[in-house]
């Protein structure tokens, strides 16, 4: 009982490393929720209208509170190409080809991460952690970072496949709905299931852990027992 509140309290604290600073999440969420709904109601000109108007309120909010530059205009720019690409076909579905474009480059991304052996969770695990790159391409460390990455891409795959089809359709509310519950909440259910499988494979391939390595310590390792 006591291994798996030990274990609960490691993924509650990454979480909360991985959720610091995510200060784009409302851009994420009520941008397209507010599109979805007023494009259902009134149409697409007034969708387009309100998506813009509520992110250019959390872009004013973000200055008031000095949340910083690079916030403010990633959010801008994101609704901004939304509705530009929604604007010009004048298709409500194309408010979401950003979304699509970027499932699909994100799942290309981890392909390609791996085939070259630089899987981009460890890149990622890399610059949150500030853990040696070395450490990740150590014979016994890179293959659950691969493992994992590869898991993302599948996922990815799966996503864009499904974002596509729906898309096809031209089911804006059922796309929209579609990318909001696969965004945030299925990540972060992804990111534990990312966590659990990469800490076991790490003490199943007994390679060093990440002080050890520091310290160029010679075999047999104790091994990395947290953090992924």
């Amino acid at each position: 009982m006591r291994n798996w509140r030990v274990r609960l309290a490691e993924i509650w604290g990454e979480l909360r490393s991985v959720a610091t600073g995510r200060n784009n999440l409302l851009d994420a969420v009520l941008p397209p929720l507010g599109f979805v709904a007023l494009n259902a109601g009134l149409g697409l000109r007034p969708a387009l209208i309100g998506s813009l108007g509520i992110s250019l309120a959390l872009a004013i909010w973000r200055l008031f509170r000095q949340q910083g530059l690079a916030y403010v205009v990633g959010g801008l720019a994101g609704t901004g190409v939304a509705v530009l690409s929604a604007f010009a076909s004048g298709r409500a579905a194309d408010y979401f080809l950003a979304q699509i474009a970027s499932s699909a480059l994100t799942c290309l991304a981890c392909l390609g991460s791996v085939i070259v052996s630089r899987p981009l969770v460890a890149l990622t695990s890399h610059l949150a952690r500030g853990w040696p790159l070395s450490w990740y391409w150590h014979d016994r460390v890179r293959p659950a970072y691969s493992e994992v990455t590869l898991a993302w891409a599948l996922l990815f795959a799966l996503k864009v496949t499904a974002q596509y089809l729906i898309y096809r359709e031209g089911r804006t509310t059922a796309l929209g709905l579609f990318n909001l519950f696969t965004g945030w909440p299925a990540t972060v259910a992804v990111l534990v299931a990312s966590y659990l499988y990469g800490t076991w494979r790490l003490r199943q391939l007994r390679g060093p852990s990440v002080q050890e390595h520091r310290d160029q310590k010679p075999p047999p390792w104790q091994g990395q027992r947290q953090g992924f």
